[in-house]
């Protein structure tokens, strides 16, 4: 037992973080570019994919209160792993702060989580991302068969002389009396637009980090435009129409409708836990902490910076969005296009699926870069096999780990619903968070004289409560979910007995120490 709880020393973790040459990660992320990466991964499937779900199934228009619930157990883990990342600034995240601080097997536990946790996050954007892209197609007439354009279950119908997914006509059916039973039917195969979207992704990351970020920087500052010209033509049309506020939030806050989480206080729980996933952000920004000019000082910056500008940018979104469409009409991809197509701005609707598509895909980007660098020091470290860790010589990127990362994803995403995706994202991401928030308490009390150019405040009241917070956003999610993620991790434990354990690194050393 005492083997599976043997540390990783930290002074080890910072030598191999000081490394270079052309076998390391190349450092070229100033603390603008942390900060960009923060707001692309965080604004962008919340905003423009979960928003609307939330609403339409848990909280009604007091969604705005479930971002506020999230981002208040953001802070708490924020603050920590803005500890973590200013000291310990290298490549493995979670990971590599549970190898730390509590041990091999809790620093497989929570590699095995990241996967969960980026690997489906970046298929949830992509699931997103093509409803964007169909939305958009079709604004141009062109319609892709039912077979290619949805997951496996996903409902189309024949109306109005097209193939319609139903979630997104079902409303307007309802209005004008149709049953949608009536209507011809078909079902999604195989969402060919999100396979395409995460290997050109995958690409764009294999070239370099510096490339990323650029695109990322480019796409970041067009969402943020176009959202605010989303809040600018939604606000004045709640101002022309002080009704559709009248009629869409009342009541602000449905009532329970007899089962727990849809509705009512335990809805606006529910629906944080769900939408929680969409702050993982700041996670993301600390796995590129190795490839930061000044990870000690940026790195905080970077992780608080975009954490506190995204909170801002949620809550005025959601407002709107609720105001404009009634929430029972937003359970659908891109609930932003409803949302702005209900006011009747034609250049605004394409303006806003622009934006979208730019936003999901800088997510996407921040997304499959945490989870290849997340694999980068697990290999490093012999927990998974050792082309992982190879890095192209001339672009200086994972390359084999990207890729391997972007191929299952792109299957993930062409295969299973947007709803399961989110939900299994949301727990991975608040697993990784309370075993963060643990690590820093414990490293306090055993390291107190490592230094630390950041620290997070009042300790240990700011991890318990982030612990606390996690925890209680974990056990409002669906039990399904919680059995998905127990059979997910059985089978990572089983991976790590049968494989990580006979070739880590550190479990060498202590064989040949015992010797």
């Amino acid at each position: 037992m005492l083997k599976l709880l043997a540390t990783k020393p930290i002074e080890t973790i910072l030598d191999e973080s000081s490394e270079t040459g052309e076998h390391t990660l190349k450092r070229s992320l100033g603390a603008l570019n942390l900060i960009s990466l923060g707001i692309g991964a965080v604004i962008g499937t919340g905003i423009f994919v979960l928003t609307g779900p939330a609403a339409a199934l848990y909280a009604g228009p007091a969604v705005v209160y479930s971002f506020v619930v999230a981002a208040v157990a953001c802070v708490f883990a924020g603050l920590c792993y803005a500890e973590f990342a200013a000291m310990i600034p290298v490549a493995g995240s979670a990971y590599t702060y549970g190898y730390a601080t509590l041990g091999e097997i809790f620093a497989w536990i929570i590699g095995w989580d990241l996967v969960l946790e980026y690997a489906f996050g970046a298929a949830t954007v992509c699931s997103g991302w093509s409803g964007y892209v169909l939305s958009l197609l079709q604004d141009f007439h062109i319609r892709l068969p039912p077979a290619i354009a949805g997951t496996p279950g996903s409902v189309f119908v024949y109306w109005n002389g097209h193939w319609e997914l139903l979630n997104r006509v079902a409303t307007k059916l309802a209005e004008l009396g149709i049953d949608p039973a009536t209507l011809p039917h078909k079902y999604g195969v195989f969402n060919l637009i999100a396979f395409i979207g995460i290997m050109v992704t995958t690409m764009i990351l294999v070239i370099g980090i510096k490339e990323s970020a650029n695109f990322n920087n480019v796409i970041v500052a067009v969402k943020l435009i176009v959202l605010v010209i989303f809040l600018v033509i939604g606000a004045h049309t709640l101002m022309v129409q002080p009704n559709l506020l009248k009629l869409n939030w009342h009541p602000f806050l449905p009532p329970n409708t007899g089962t727990f989480g849809h509705f009512g206080i335990s809805g606006v729980i529910r629906g944080a836990g769900v939408i929680f996933f969409a702050y993982i952000g700041f996670d993301a920004v600390s796995t590129a902490a190795q490839e930061a000019k000044n990870p000690k000082r940026d790195m905080p910056i970077g992780i608080l910076g975009s954490l506190v500008i995204c909170t801002i940018l949620y809550i005025l979104v959601a407002g709107v969005l609720t105001g404009l469409v009634n929430y029972h009409a937003l359970d659908v991809p891109d609930s932003l296009a409803v949302g702005i197509d209900a006011t009747g701005v034609k250049w605004g609707s394409l303006l806003v699926k622009l934006g979208a598509l730019g936003g999901l895909s800088s997510t996407m980007v921040v997304m499959l870069l945490g989870q290849s660098r997340v694999f980068f020091s697990m290999s490093k470290d012999g927990l998974v096999p050792e082309f992982f860790s190879s890095v192209h010589p001339k672009f200086r990127t994972p390359w084999i780990s990207s890729i391997t990362v972007g191929l299952v994803v792109a299957t993930f995403a062409s295969l299973i619903p947007l709803n399961e995706l989110g939900e299994m994202t949301s727990i991975g991401t608040l697993l990784a968070f309370i075993i963060v928030c643990s690590g820093v308490w414990v490293l306090r009390r055993r390291r107190p004289d490592i230094v630390r150019p950041f620290r997070a405040p009042w300790v240990p009241i700011t991890p318990i409560l982030g612990i606390a917070v996690s925890l209680l956003m974990m056990l409002f999610l669906p039990l399904l979910t919680w059995i998905r993620l127990f059979i997910w991790l059985v089978a990572g434990l089983a991976i790590y007995f049968f494989y990580s354990r006979h070739r880590s690194k550190v479990q060498i050393e202590l064989k040949e120490a015992q010797q």
